[in-house]
């Protein structure tokens, strides 16, 4: 689909908005596996899931299921789950271990060692006169890219330069040491909405005082209960964000210049004490980001004094950096454009979100449901950098079977999951047409969309937004 006259309008990309039917269309979801998941460079796996010799990972995306293959301390190999004797995939699913290191055939017993060799097939005489050979049966290999202790994937023959994909947010993604954190928990979360619709919820800061009142009070207050002004609303959290969307689809947005690190706080009473307790709130509502171990950092500045020039955040900092080195802690470069983005987010187009804090990061992947564009399943993924005595678990996934079970899903997450599938049922109302977004607060969303259609071959916008 090309051309206008082949574009349905429901499906348009425009100016100042996002049709509905992108959400919900089956047949949008088609051209997306055909067009988008089959040519884009996408996250497989995180190292951590893989992290001996003979250790697997699978990864499914639509109707395509591939085997992540710890081969070596230095070698990955990716192949297609598939035996290429009768179609049978070669990993149940999950993650798991090939005993002795052979890949084998649970049908027929075929057997392949780790580098995709086949090593023995069943009255191997009766295949192609007897001439089969090793290679006509090798595992295919797909194309992989390890990077930031995350394993990319392209199932195109022709995949562009993943140096070029991932050029607009690597430099951003390289001071903040993602490759060096490990495993905290994983967990993966079925939701009723479209894998899109999931993602852009945590692509602003814009939803806090509305869906996360406990983060920002007086904002909430002013929203539900007084009167919102142009003058109020200058003292709400959001409007210090910046957002920038770059090239290839991807972007990012973090706290600007009015930080704690740069002396720019709203604490009331002792500050140590205030900081501390926001923290927690993080610790208590999501322990990915921000985690207890960070906040008893804080608290240690109780009664300590703050050197001219710097400020309470700087002196968290310090301490931070002065702990990691004790332990011999990874950490991220204490540079400014890199402490810049802590509590922010770097979005790696398709479907990966960084949110990154201190030695610590917050992970979101989204994936799309093989058949149905209202279903898709959220991943989260805490990690963090280990001291140098302390070796990493492995990464293993916990399925939540009921997103709104505090044991199961902390607050903030809830809060979120919460309005995610509501906006998945208002897309299907006739009273909707399209979203409406915001120019800057919203500008990722547009911005991930515009790069969807290059891979889609949509035409290009032609008019503004129409009426809801």
């Amino acid at each position: 689909m090309s051309n206008e006259t082949q574009w349905p309008d429901s499906w348009k990309t425009l100016s100042h908005g996002i049709r509905s039917g992108r959400y919900t269309d089956p047949a949008f979801a088609k051209l997306e596996y055909e067009k988008l998941w089959s040519r884009v460079w996408q996250t497989a796996a995180r190292l951590d899931e893989i992290p001996n010799k003979g250790d697997y990972t699978t990864y499914e995306i639509g109707d395509q299921s591939v085997i992540v293959v710890r081969v070596d301390a230095d070698t990955i190999k990716v192949y297609h789950n598939v035996c290429p004797h009768r179609a049978t995939a070669l990993s149940p699913g999950g993650t798991g271990h090939f005993h002795n290191c052979k890949i084998i055939c649970p049908f027929h017993g075929w057997r392949w060692n780790l580098s995709g060799r086949n090593e023995y097939v069943l009255e191997r005489g009766e295949f192609k006169d007897g001439k089969l050979l090793d290679s006509d049966v090798a595992l295919r290999e797909v194309h992989h890219v390890i990077y930031a202790g995350f394993v990319f994937i392209n199932f195109d023959r022709n995949p562009i330069s993943f140096d070029e994909f991932i050029a607009p947010v690597r430099e951003l993604i390289d001071g903040l040491a993602i490759g060096e954190m490990h495993h905290y928990w994983w967990k993966a979360i079925p939701i009723a909405s479209n894998w899109k619709v999931a993602q852009e919820a945590f692509f602003e800061g814009y939803h806090v005082p509305a869906t996360h009142p406990q983060l920002e009070p007086d904002a909430a207050e002013i929203i539900f209960n007084g009167e919102p002004t142009a003058e109020t609303e200058e003292s709400f959290a959001h409007n210090n964000v910046i957002t920038d969307a770059f090239p290839n689809g991807h972007g990012r947005f973090y706290a600007g210049k009015k930080t704690p690190m740069a002396g720019h706080t709203k604490l009331g009473g002792d500050p140590v004490d205030a900081m501390a307790a926001r923290l927690n709130l993080l610790v208590e509502g999501m322990d990915a980001m921000v985690l207890k171990e960070d906040v008893e950092i804080v608290r240690s500045l109780k009664g300590k004094p703050i050197p001219e020039g710097s400020s309470l955040g700087g002196e968290y900092v310090k301490a931070l950096y002065t702990t990691a080195a004790m332990q011999k802690r990874p950490m991220p470069k204490p540079v400014p454009e890199v402490l810049g983005m802590w509590g922010g987010e770097i979005f790696v187009f398709p479907n990966l979100m960084i949110l990154p804090h201190a030695g610590n990061a917050m992970i979101y992947r989204v994936r799309p449901d093989a058949t149905n564009p209202d279903h898709c399943v959220f991943e989260i993924f805490s990690t963090k950098t280990y001291p140098a005595a302390v070796t990493p678990p492995r990464a293993e996934m916990q399925l939540v079977t009921d997103e709104m079970d505090p044991t199961q899903v902390l607050p903030i997450p809830r809060q979120d999951l919460g309005n995610i599938p509501r906006m998945q049922r208002g897309l299907h109302s006739k009273g909707c047409k399209q979203i409406w977004l915001a120019s800057e607060q919203e500008k990722m969303i547009l911005n991930m969309h515009q790069e969807m259609d290059r891979y889609l071959d949509a035409p290009k916008v032609t008019s503004g937004a129409a009426s809801v």
